[in-house]
């Protein structure tokens, strides 16, 4: 057999020990990357595979591209709505929370190693950083869900504080090897790494959607390929400029995620295989780089470390930072308790090696040891602690089922999927009673595991997910339908018409969208304008009611056909404003 195919076996039996173990994985409530990290350490040359590999430089390559495709499909799912949610907390946690964690942590590993304070704080600086996608596996597989604020922060600087973790090792590194001086140079390095990345990720996400949705393509399987070929692009420039590569290509998948994408859907499942495969491939390559009877001539200084850093470190830079931003004490308590470690320290472990520092291979044993530790331990119980400081909600069930556009290009329309709650508006109501606009449309419900084709006559029940096929723009207005009662709603954007039935009563607007109109509750939409003008209603006639604006779409020989609804106050009776359809 030659070398190649040897190596092709090697490769594809690993990864199959890896997909495997994941299973396993998910029922212990272990994050994947003690498996992962396990299989790569038991292939390796102190381990039944024989393996050797010694080549920080090969470990290092490969990381960085498997980070690289695991942060671009991060951005991919991050929604705009939960950065503008958390994103001062956020920030404040990406940035400041990793230097105290940093600064802690490295105070005591100096201490315990017996190093300068400088070192400890370049051992402080690569542990500093969570990794999302270490929390949220955990939380899913153990059917933890958190409140949409906790959970959006705890993605968002999850996901986000690896530049900040990055900054500072190359910082501190530099700073050890006498090429960056504390203070100008240090800055100079934040604003470079920083500055370039946040605006080469701004400009690579916008130049990739408008590239990716007018470039006509004979297959349809090449689109996702064309994303991710624009992500490591983006990185790639950004790199070459001396920016952030992962803040830049964590920001192009914001972007484009958030975006209106052909064959997105498809995009999305693409990237979620490849992230899988890239966490699979990095972690089992770094655990053969690890020898465990290394490992375990550190292990006593290790473990105090990660006990600094979880019991000390964390806690003081989330108890803090979040003070100011209004998080209960139990909140507080549990963001303390998820500053799991994964990919992205143990990838950094592997710098000081490559810089040639002295004792280089001493943090990235140390490194490796910590992030086990935090990993099992915090991986564990992460769950539990969520149950115990009552932050669990309601598991909301997948659907088993759903429903995608496919176009070569961007076409008007949208498919959004709603699971009803009991507390929804549109609960226990038939879909005739529903007072959809027009354009709007259910095209699928599903119950449990059964198809309902939607009829006038058919009832929304509890824990149903409806599929509404609409024109662009009408989400806001459809969100209200589908939404809590109870619960705050969006503001509706001033300036577009939703185009309703002239039969819509005003009734049905509070009802299913929270749109009060000082009226009589039983009169149409139609008679409240009749009522207003005190003459029969033509078409164009605007009717403006408290903060209401009604206008006349259509009116036919029975009278007013379809109302458009604005809010907006008086300017939107004075001004055109974009209709819909």
């Amino acid at each position: 057999m030659f070398l190649v195919d040897r190596m092709i076996l090697v490769g594809a039996l690993l990864l199959l020990v890896g997909i495997v173990s994941s299973k396993f994985s998910a029922r212990l409530g272990l994050p994947v990357l003690v498996l992962f990290l396990g299989v790569g350490m038991l292939a390796g040359s102190e381990g039944i595979g024989g393996i050797y590999f010694n080549n920080p430089t090969i470990a290092h390559g490969i990381g960085s591209l498997a980070l690289a495709i695991i942060l671009f499909d991060g951005g991919l799912r991050t929604s705009l709505r939960a950065v503008r949610l958390v994103w001062k907390p956020a920030l404040v946690l990406a940035t400041a929370g990793v230097l105290v964690t940093a600064l802690i942590t490295g105070a005591a590993a100096a201490a315990v190693l017996g190093m300068s304070l400088l070192q400890g704080v370049l051992l402080g600086s690569i542990i500093g950083s969570t990794d999302a996608a270490a929390v949220f596996l955990v939380l899913r597989s153990r059917g933890v869900r958190l409140g949409e604020r906790l959970s959006s922060l705890l993605e968002i600087e999850s996901a986000s504080n690896d530049p900040m973790a990055i900054f500072l090792t190359i910082g501190v590194l530099e700073m050890l090897l006498g090429r960056v001086e504390f203070g100008p140079g240090l800055l100079k390095l934040f604003v470079l790494q920083m500055g370039v990345g946040a605006v080469m990720g701004l400009i690579g996400g916008r130049v990739a959607s408008w590239a990716i949705n007018r470039i006509n393509l004979e297959a349809a399987g090449l689109y996702p390929l064309l994303t991710w070929t624009s992500g490591m692009l983006t990185f790639g420039i950004t790199a070459a400029l001396g920016g952030s590569g992962f803040l830049a290509v964590y920001i192009a998948g914001i972007i484009l995620g958030n975006g209106r994408l052909v064959f997105q859907s498809s995009t999305l499942v693409f990237h979620d295989g490849l992230a899988w495969m890239a966490q699979i491939t990095m972690f089992v390559v770094l655990g053969l780089l690890s020898f465990p009877s290394a490992l375990m001539e550190v292990a006593g200084q290790s473990v105090l470390i990660a006990l600094v850093l979880m019991l000390v470190a964390r806690p003081a830079a989330v108890g803090l930072l979040m003070l100011p931003f209004r998080y209960s004490l139990r909140e507080i308590v549990f963001l303390s308790w998820t500053g799991l470690k994964g990919a992205v320290p143990v990838i950094l472990g592997t710098y000081p090696l490559l810089f040639g520092l002295e004792g280089g291979g001493l943090f990235f044993n140390v490194v490796f040891f910590v992030v086990l530790i935090s990993a099992t331990v915090q991986g564990w119980s992460l769950a539990p602690v969520a149950r115990f400081l009552g932050l669990q909600q309601p598991e909301e069930p997948a659907p088993p089922a759903t429903l995608e556009i496919t176009s070569l290009r961007d076409v008007d329309g949208d498919i959004v999927e709603y699971t009803v709650s009991p507390a929804s508006r549109a609960c226990s109501h038939t879909l005739r009673e529903m007072a959809f606009p027009d354009g709007a449309v259910v095209a699928m419900i599903t119950r449990g595991e059964e198809i309902i084709p939607p009829r006038g006559s058919t009832r929304i029940e509890a824990g149903d997910h409806v599929f509404v096929v609409m024109r662009s723009g009408m989400k806001p207005l459809i969100d209200r339908a589908f939404s809590d009662r109870d619960a705050p709603v969006e503001e509706l954007p001033p300036a577009v018409e939703f185009p309703l039935s002239g039969h819509t009563t005003v009734a049905d607007l509070a009802d299913f969208y929270g749109v009060m109109v000082h009226d009589d509750p039983a009169l149409t939409l139609a008679e409240a304008m009749h009522r207003r003008l005190a003459r029969p209603v033509r078409q164009g006639d605007r009717v403006l009611i408290d903060e209401v604006c009604l206008y006349a779409r259509e009116v036919g020989p029975e009278g007013v056909e379809w109302v458009g609804l604005a809010i907006g106050g008086e300017g939107a009776g004075e001004r055109r404003l974009e209709t819909l359809g």
